[in-house]
């Protein structure tokens, strides 16, 4: 069985630990992190000591520790357990004993530093993850955020993506090299963000300065749509049942295919922040809709292909658990076929009909596909027609798993 200690430590040369720990590191012989963790704790080690260096992807680093038969003790910045080396060793050696000594971690110390009473703070971590992970705070309307940043999601890059989105409701607390001697830290707008360059590593907390409300169910006349085509939008009313047949509390991936002003892909993103969607249009003027659609109801994270969907190749995008169909192009056998072959088993599609036509039509499929119908409704809204809304399912096959 393997063994580990993992030590958290500040990032300063003079680091100050406990006796328990200096027993630990003059009494072992392998040690691992990086150069700098070496660096830092190299006058507590035996002269015996052999160092494995961690370097991504860690796979190497692993193999490296499988071959020795004694503890290993890991060196790591903070708190080994915050989204650190620990969990990662954890993940990839479930059996291993392991002893953990923390530290502070980077958003306590930058909380410290200001005096934030940081106990209800929601973390999120960009390191090497989706913009998502942050979007879903910032539509859910957290008032603290803590952020754990990478050299590519930067604090200049998160306060432009935020400032795009409409979220200008926040200040921004920065810190970078923290804990150790070229520590800097500062309070700053969005605005000041965009045009600043923060040494790395670093780290930030969004203190929300007012909060920005919400309506469940969007009245259509708050959307900026096609010009000239005021009907080119999926109503309130039936926007927000078809939301509810999509069954979106567990979904992943959200397919809105002929989004046209983006009303559903908005309304879903807001009712279910998790969700990843990608909205498909082939009307150019759509384009901008969707941005600024996305910016006036501060959603964003929709990721909007404009082509005809019958000249993409589907095979290059995620595929979906949950598809709407709001426009076929009068092809919507062809397209149902299509949208078959890369839903997720078990996923659901919703599509809304008017004409008998149309119903016929989609039920035919269904019955090719060997769907399944689960609900259906016919709804009106005011004086506008009515129209019957359905969800089918996509069947769990046995024989392809």
């Amino acid at each position: 069985m393997f063994n580990f200690y993992i030590i958290g430590i500040p990032d300063r040369m003079e680091v100050s630990l406990s006796a328990e720990v200096k027993e630990v590191l003059s009494s072992q012989r392998y040690f691992s992190g990086g150069k700098r963790h070496r660096d830092l704790v190299a006058s507590y080690l035996p002269e015996n000591a052999e160092w494995i260096d961690l370097v991504v992807p860690l796979e190497g680093t692993f193999h490296a520790y499988e071959k020795i038969e004694e503890p290993i003790v890991v060196i790591a910045s903070g708190d080994p357990l915050f989204f650190g080396i620990g969990n990662t060793i954890k993940r990839r050696f479930p059996d291993a004993k392991m002893k953990v000594y923390s530290y502070f971690n980077s958003l306590q110390l930058l909380a410290h530093e200001f005096q934030l009473a940081y106990g209800e703070m929601t973390i999120c971590t960009l390191t090497g993850r989706d913009w998502v992970n942050l979007d879903q705070e910032l539509i859910r309307g957290k008032k603290c955020i803590g952020v754990l940043t990478d050299k590519k999601k930067t604090p200049s890059t998160i306060a432009q993506r935020m400032l795009e989105a409409g979220f200008d409701n926040y200040k921004m607390i920065v810190g970078s090299k923290l804990g150790g001697e070229e520590q800097y830290c500062t309070e700053i707008s969005l605005e000041e963000v965009v045009q600043k360059d923060f040494a790395h590593p670093n780290c930030l907390i969004l203190v929300q300065q007012k909060e920005i409300k919400r309506t469940l169910g969007i009245h259509e006349a708050d959307f900026h749509i096609l010009e000239g085509r005021p009907k080119m939008i999926t109503k309130r009313s039936i926007r927000l049942n078809s939301i509810s047949f999509l069954e979106l509390q567990n979904a992943k991936h959200l397919w809105d295919v002929g989004y046209c002003t983006g009303s559903v892909s908005i309304e879903a993103k807001q009712f279910a922040p998790h969700l990843k969607v990608t909205a498909f249009e082939r009307r150019e003027e759509s384009k901008e809709l969707l941005k600024v659609n996305q910016r006036k109801f501060c959603v964003p994270g929709i990721e909007g292909i404009h082509n005809d969907f019958f000249n993409i190749d589907l095979s290059t995008i995620e595929r979906p658990d949950r598809i709407f169909i709001g426009g076929h192009g009068g092809m919507l056998n062809e397209m149902m076929h299509r949208l078959h072959e890369v839903l997720e088993e078990d996923g659901i599609i919703v599509f809304n009909t008017v004409s008998e036509g149309t119903k016929k039509a989609f039920l035919n499929a269904v019955t090719e596909l060997q769907m399944e119908i689960i609900d259906q409704m016919s709804i009106q809204q005011d004086e506008f027609n009515p129209i019957v809304i359905f969800q089918a399912k996509k069947k769990f096959n046995h024989e392809e798993k």
